[in-house]
């Protein structure tokens, strides 16, 4: 118990805290610490002492080695915790054991225990404990020393009483455990769909901040750009035809003019989505998807597609094209020598996969992945030389944002040996995807935040 990790059932409210385990059982230390002397002395009914003070006494003694030996705040799992509620149905059965069993008015003690695994553990150890306390009653049914009562004198219970108190206990115990758990349940399941809403208006809320950076940046790089481009143009005019400079010349225009197309985009893109635009198949968007990043030194593979039955075909969402351009453009940042685009359908789904050969994302942060400001891949020293400015993790925080308004599902990893390098899936239903632009339009307003980062 000294090194239970967390596991997704702790998150989940599956678990229980040492110190309510602790603190509850210093409060039945004490209340039948004060029975058994209010019995003995206040009434003056003989009970065997030394073994009821022992049992007491052995839940001390627990309690303090707990205490000791764990800290507080530890959280502890099913089986853990099974084992230390099912002690106390244990030795509240012994102290029932000594004082006259079910004929013990505080036999319904004995339900305690399943309430509180019912609304903190998972449904299998509550029903073990369920079951261990209808076998502890049914022993203390048979056998149990007398009840006390005055000296001289013996109360005699009718069997068939104790049997009806076996039969209520038993009751209670499902009737409650079941109550207990359903209600909780229901409580930890608000709780995760009120988690998952806060996270979708975060995520949407860094959104909104960049798009106004974003329209800003536009709007301040127009002018440089501009200059550049003229600047550029006047250059090669002086050039003679012959000059080995002539070529790098044409490659700073088209990518200066490529950055003024760029920050158009990024000032038209919420016009465009609400417009109507031709439907397109699926091969030439990634062809045009590809197209711009074959002038660079990573080649742009486009492998063979995988498809069962008619190519999918929809409407030329700008969404969609600058979420997978954002995912193409990043891959190409940390490719090695080639990028993959994969595309495959079926008649329920349609999926766009890009994988590099690159380093891949880095260990113990593919949970994180498409969080803004978060390093998304390892980088070596000479790769951080050449990515100064990179790796805030931005751009795939963006493309992941709007494609999932598109209903895309995105599942982000690293590829298996011996092959290196990310990849990312982003797969759609196929009804959303060949849907008519006021059908897509009605299903993207819906944000797709079911969709997971898992790896592949």
């Amino acid at each position: 118990m000294s090194d239970l990790p967390l596991t997704a059932s702790d998150l989940t409210g599956h678990s229980l805290r040492l110190e309510t385990l602790v603190r509850l059982r210093w409060l039945a230390v004490v209340g039948q610490t004060v029975a058994v002397f209010v019995v003995r002395f206040g009434l003056g009914f003989p009970l065997p002492m030394v073994f009821c003070l022992s049992l007491v006494g052995l839940s001390a003694a627990l309690n303090i080695a707990l205490g000791l030996r764990y800290p507080a705040s530890l959280r502890l799992r099913g089986g853990a915790a099974f084992w230390l509620l099912a002690y106390d149905v244990l030795q509240l059965g012994g102290l029932l054991f000594l004082t006259g069993g079910l004929d013990n008015p505080f036999a319904i003690l004995l339900l305690v225990p399943v309430i509180v695994s019912a609304t903190t553990l998972a449904p299998r150890p509550t029903m073990l404990l369920g079951l261990l306390v209808v076998a502890t009653a049914s022993i203390l049914v048979i056998e149990h020393l007398p009840l006390p009562w005055y000296p001289g004198e013996r109360l005699t219970i009718p069997l068939i009483y104790s049997v009806g108190v076996w039969f209520a206990l038993v009751s209670a115990c499902a009737f409650t455990g079941t109550y207990a758990f359903r209600v909780t349940e229901e409580a930890r399941q608000l709780a995760r769909a009120l988690n998952a809403t806060e996270m979708v208006l975060a995520r949407e809320h860094h959104l909104s901040a960049l798009d106004g950076l974003a329209a800003a940046a536009a709007h301040e790089l127009g002018t440089p750009l501009a200059t550049i481009a003229l600047v550029a143009k006047e250059l090669e005019r002086e050039l003679p035809p012959d000059s080995p400079h002539a070529e790098d010349f044409a490659l700073l225009k088209s990518q200066a003019q490529r950055c003024r197309d760029i920050l158009t985009k990024l000032t038209s893109l919420s016009s465009e989505l609400d417009h109507p635009h031709t439907r397109q198949p699926l091969s030439h968007l990634i062809e045009e998807l590809a197209e711009p990043y074959r002038e660079f030194a990573v080649a742009i593979a486009v492998a063979e597609p995988i498809g069962a039955g008619a190519e999918p075909t929809g409407r030329r969402n700008p969404a969609i094209i600058q979420g997978l351009a954002n995912l193409i453009e990043n891959a190409v940042d940390f490719a090695r020598e080639e990028v993959t685009i994969g595309t495959e359908w079926d008649q329920t789904s349609v999926a766009v996969t890009i994988a590099d050969d690159g380093p891949g994302f880095a260990p113990g942060i593919l949970e994180r992945i498409g969080e803004p400001y978060v390093t998304t891949r390892g980088r070596t020293a000479d790769d951080r030389a050449d990515h100064e400015a990179g790796g805030l993790g931005l751009g795939l925080f963006i493309a992941k944002t709007i494609l999932e308004r598109t209903g895309a599902r995105l599942t982000m990893g690293n590829r298996e040996r011996p092959d290196s390098g990310a990849i990312v899936k982003v797969s759609w239903p196929r009804r959303l995807f060949d849907a008519e632009p006021e059908e897509s339009g009605s299903q993207a307003a819906e944000p797709a935040w079911r969709s997971e980062n898992e790896p592949l």
